[in-house]
């Protein structure tokens, strides 16, 4: 992994914040008309300020991708062995999905949303870790669920605190969410990029 290519997942990824941003903040300003800083009258002027709200994501999105990538490396030279960190982020998802959907009940959101929200979220990380070993191998089922779950939760801990919106939290969840995907699976893609161009590179001739 080159600094070039580092460049090109920054920006790339606030990119995708942004889009997301403007495409899950429209439909809760259509859905909802309290939703949105001056209301349905201003269309133009949200979407330009959700798409500035959603490149801030994408960026605090890639900080916690970086952090995850960290924590991974310390992480395998402490166990030692690759299983034993894999099976703590198994169980640290569980506990991060009871986890969040205690926060949410106490914070007393509403009726359902305290469950389904960890629900839609446990979904929604399989399915991208499912989609993650079909492109690269089984063993990344654990961590790709791990960010999907576990990093998003917590990058998303600031709409949980304080007094807690339901269309807040929604809101914020959304392009974390999409940001951590389009990381994930972006990242074997540019690994295996640069592997093929050293490999090619090894390969030419000396002048």
């Amino acid at each position: 992994m080159n600094l070039k290519k580092w460049f090109f997942l920054f920006w790339s990824c606030m990119a995708v914040g942004a889009v997301a941003c403007v495409i899950s903040g429209s439909i809760m300003s259509w859905t909802d008309q309290d939703f949105g800083f001056m209301g349905l009258e201003a269309t133009g002027f949200n979407a330009l300020m959700m798409a500035i709200v959603g490149l801030m994501i994408g960026a605090f999105s890639q900080m916690g991708f970086f952090a995850y990538l960290t924590l991974n490396y310390i992480a395998l030279s402490v166990f030692r062995k690759k299983y034993l960190w894999n099976a703590l982020q198994g169980y640290t998802t569980v506990f991060a999905a009871i986890g969040l959907g205690y926060v949410l009940f106490e914070q007393r959101t509403n009726n359902w949303f305290f469950w389904v929200l960890p629900l839609i979220l446990v979904i929604l990380s399989v399915a991208v870790s499912w989609y993650k070993v079909k492109q690269t191998n089984k063993t990344a089922f654990v961590p790709t669920m791990f960010l999907m779950f576990v990093i998003t939760f917590i990058e998303a801990w600031p709409a949980l605190q304080g007094e807690t919106n339901v269309s807040a939290i929604v809101f914020m969840m959304i392009p974390l969410f999409v940001c951590n995907a389009y990381q994930i699976m972006m990242m074997h893609r540019l690994v295996k990029n640069e592997a093929t161009d050293s490999a090619a590179s090894a390969a030419k001739p000396v002048v």
